[in-house]
């Protein structure tokens, strides 16, 4: 199963769902795909949707799945980090209107440069990753949340 997980913003964003449920329809992805999707209106025959998941379904998911797509959230980084999942994340922009800013930009490119995730922009970008996603040997931090705070404080600043 493969979640996605697109956080709490209360502002659209449909670029990754849109990207995922095309690998669906073309035969690329074949798992079960799970997603929370929070204020974002999107509908799909071929991906699972929820709006809002508590804390613990969220972990059930998070558990379960063999692959996490995420926005650039840090606590949707940091939580699928933490339970050594394979991340694929892809930025909220303000260019989209998915965002105000564009901080999480700054934080997937960090992450994905450290080895912890694999950056996603693009369809092309997704099923080039999907298709070599057994290759994929994620280094998994030891949080100390300091450090990281440090690293997203000088990232944004």
């Amino acid at each position: 199963m493969i979640l996605i997980t697109i956080g709490t913003q209360d502002k659209q964003f449909l670029r990754i769902l849109k990207i995922v449920e095309n690998a669906i329809k073309k035969g690329i992805v074949k798992e079960d795909v799970i997603a929370q999707i929070g204020y974002t209106k999107f509908k799909s025959d071929y991906i699972k949707t929820y709006e809002f998941l508590t804390g613990a379904e969220l972990d059930s998911y998070i558990e379960e799945a063999s692959l996490i797509i995420t926005h650039g959230g840090i606590g949707s980084l940091t939580s699928a980090l933490n339970k050594k999942k394979k991340i694929f994340a892809m930025p909220r922009l303000s260019i989209y209107k998915e965002h105000i800013n564009d901080h999480q930009e700054q934080i997937v490119d960090k992450f994905n440069k450290l080895g912890y995730i694999k950056r996603i922009d693009d369809y092309d970008d997704f099923v080039r990753e999907y298709k070599n996603l057994s290759k994929f040997k994620p280094k998994y931090p030891k949080f100390n949340n300091e450090k990281i705070l440090k690293i997203i404080e000088d990232y944004i600043s």
